[in-house]
């Protein structure tokens, strides 16, 4: 079994080795592989539960744990957060992890069961290690009597349009632009603006298809296949240099827009 484990600890933190060890306490022969996303970026955890989620791998369980404690702005007692969540999508990967945000937004049309589960909100600071390892380690187990009441999927948030979704090593911006609802030309000439920041572009239906030095606009790496019809996010790709330097580093959930 295969456990990722997606939360906004920063990259090295130590808390991501604390919750291992706390999964494989209950799950000692499953591999553990962690991702960190931005402080709080609910919606970077959401793209990357359904891109690990959606696409073919091994049997796995992703758990997730981003929790800005945001849905309620009064103080909190005992460390109280958003609820926990398990998820069963339509390629039998099971997703356990707080419903925060945008977290469930990209996966929501794509699941079989999508319930509550009936675990303590409180308790700790640290509830990723102290509380919810239990409950991936009894799916895991194939044991389901923590499940609850069905998600309202109308109340869970859509999949926020036009933003910056996730910068990724070389400085490639992925977006929530669908690639099939850009209707350019390949090679034309368009303006991209993500926050304050305006640059050209060239619309590529392949990333390396421009001249080095130049920024592309381009169907990208990322997405899945639903229903049987690929989804693909468009991307801002500065062939030989790093877009997201080039606009001013722009945080996850920045707006982007464009035009010819």
């Amino acid at each position: 079994m295969l456990l990722q484990v997606i939360a906004d600890y920063g990259n090295g933190d130590p808390a991501f080795a604390e919750v291992t060890q706390q999964l494989l306490l209950g799950l000692p022969q499953s591999q553990v592989s962690c991702l960190s996303v931005p402080p709080f970026s609910t919606l970077a955890t959401g793209f990357w539960v359904a891109q690990l989620g959606l696409n073919p791998g091994p049997e796995r369980i992703i758990y997730h744990n981003c929790a800005p404690r945001q849905d309620d702005p009064l103080s909190r007692s005992d460390n109280e957060g958003e609820g926990l969540t398990y998820a069963l999508l339509t390629n039998g990967v099971q997703v356990v992890g707080v419903n925060a945000g945008y977290t469930l937004a990209f996966i929501k049309d794509h699941a079989e069961r999508l319930q509550t589960v009936n675990v303590a909100r409180a308790g700790s600071q640290f509830r990723s290690r102290d509380i919810f390892p239990q409950v991936v380690k009894t799916v895991a187990q194939g044991d389901f009597s923590l499940l609850g009441a069905e998600l309202d999927r109308s109340l869970i948030p859509s999949i926020p349009p036009d933003q910056v979704a996730w910068a990724d090593g070389y400085g490639n911006l992925k977006t929530t632009i669908p690639a099939h609802e850009v209707n350019l030309q390949p090679e034309s000439r368009v303006v991209v603006q993500v926050g304050d920041v305006v640059s050209d572009a060239v619309y590529s239906d392949g990333s390396f298809k421009v001249p080095q030095g130049s920024l592309a606009f381009a169907p990208g790496s990322s997405g899945w296949t639903a229903q049987g019809k690929p989804v693909r996010w468009m991307e801002l790709f500065l062939r030989g240099g790093n877009a997201w330097e080039r606009f001013a580093r722009p945080r996850m959930g920045q707006k982007v827009s464009y035009s010819s």
